[in-house]
């Protein structure tokens, strides 16, 4: 039975991939289980719930967070890019989407929607960043399947896709 009743819930709006929305939710409702539940944006995968394992990572106002430890209506205000965001309006993959189904740099696909929010954060902000930064930033990030090398090349090959595309421009 549940200590809460629906008048318990409270408005949140925020932007999630480039759309303002409001809904509500309970107080107690991590931003994980909202953005699956609530918004529909299953991308988000829950593991550990502790935020240890990196599955749950989106980009909150720029930064890497994981969703698991953040309640929703901590949210408020904020904008937030998940898995679904990556891709552009045409439906044309992000360099890093591209990188690791080239690479085959995931197997099971569980950790890959944190482990990717991460890796966008990091060559948004380093275009050409060393093997030392790219297995940091993973390090963050438990994945049982692949043992991390066709990550780092697919990284690595994404940061130069961005890099090539920023030249052009």
């Amino acid at each position: 039975m549940s200590n809460t009743s629906p008048s318990d819930s409270r408005p949140i709006t925020l932007c999630v991939n480039g759309r303002t929305l409001t809904a509500s939710a309970e107080p107690r409702v991590n931003l994980a289980d909202f953005l699956r539940h609530d918004l529909g944006l299953t991308g988000t995968h829950v593991g550990c719930e502790h935020g240890v394992c990196g599955a749950c990572t989106v980009q909150i106002d720029g930064h890497s967070a994981r969703s698991c430890l953040m309640l929703a209506i901590q949210a408020q205000g904020t904008n937030i890019r998940t898995i679904e965001g990556l891709a552009d309006e045409q439906g044309h993959w992000h360099p890093v989407q591209k990188a690791f189904h080239e690479l085959h740099a995931l197997q099971c696909g569980f950790c890959t929607p944190g482990v990717l929010m991460s890796v966008v954060e990091l060559l948004e902000n380093h275009s050409d960043p060393s093997d030392e930064q790219i297995r940091d930033v993973l390090s963050g990030h438990l994945c049982r399947c692949t043992g991390y090398q066709n990550i780092v090349r697919a990284v690595q090959k994404a940061a130069a896709a961005m890099r090539a595309s920023h030249a052009h421009e």
